[in-house]
């Protein structure tokens, strides 16, 4: 693989293929992975070049899914400067923008955004692998340690109080959200629809063309609010395109 860091400069990049395993976010089907050789440093232009051919990061590891007859996994983003919220996001800003601070900050270990973490996984993922592993180590691997490029806490303030946190990465084209975590007694403000506002807004402040969104899957409940973003333009495995519409994405 060929990726272009910045310039003209490329690099070539070692793949491995894991072996099937059970999806994450499907149930009854099983996924396999494309990871992007962990003992390879990646900057940020390689990371953004990787991210433009659907690639997401985890910690340290650069992933995409690669399953056998299936392409349900879809890589969106948000163009910034055309997008408009709808009815429901101006209502969200509107409430919470007067309320709320949005602050920068460095991705370090904190104890009191570790403790956030800790009751935002217990109260909205209870079940899940991430709660049973909630320790220090496996958040500082997940968010906090370093991977070669910029990343940076959007901590939202209530008052004295920290609601939440937006894990983003900055990149060349665009802001990438990581993970958003929030207090989940504030889960009716409807934080992490507004985290997503705010990455655009400082996206815009910076003059960052996209956010990045991850994947999103159109039968997976946990991810509708992504489609909420409008225009959302999805990578199909060849090119960017506006997503207009859904259906089912079984590989051909």
């Amino acid at each position: 693989m060929n990726p272009g860091a910045e310039g003209n400069r490329e690099r070539q990049l070692a793949l491995y293929l894991t072996a099937e395993h059970s999806c994450s976010y499907l149930d009854g089907r099983r996924a396999r992975t494309l990871f992007v050789d962990p003992l390879v440093s990646i900057d940020a232009g390689t990371y953004q070049s990787l991210v433009d051919q659907g690639f997401r990061r985890s910690g340290a590891h650069v992933y995409r899914p690669a399953c056998r007859g299936c392409a349900r996994c879809v890589p969106v983003r948000i163009p910034v400067s055309v997008f408009r919220p709808n009815r429901s996001q101006r209502r969200n800003w509107r409430v919470n923008a007067p309320q709320l601070r949005v602050v920068e900050a460095p991705a370090a270990f904190d104890p009191g955004h570790f403790d956030l973490y800790q009751r935002y996984l217990a109260h909205r993922h209870p079940a899940g692998t991430m709660a049973e592993d909630a320790s220090a180590e496996s958040y500082r691997r997940f968010l906090v340690d370093p991977w070669g490029g910029e990343t940076r806490f959007l901590e939202l303030h209530l008052a004295d109080r920290l609601v939440g946190v937006a894990v983003t990465d900055w990149l060349p084209h665009g802001l990438s959200a990581v993970y958003t975590f929030f207090d989940p007694a504030f889960g009716a403000r409807g934080l992490g629809t507004f985290a997503v506002l705010a990455q655009l807004v400082t996206a815009r402040r910076l003059g960052l063309p996209y956010v990045y969104l991850g994947y999103w899957i159109e039968e997976s409940g946990k991810m509708a609010y992504k489609s909420s973003f409008k225009p959302l333009e999805a990578w199909d495995g060849r090119c960017w395109s506006r997503l207009e519409s859904t259906g089912n994405r079984d590989a051909e």
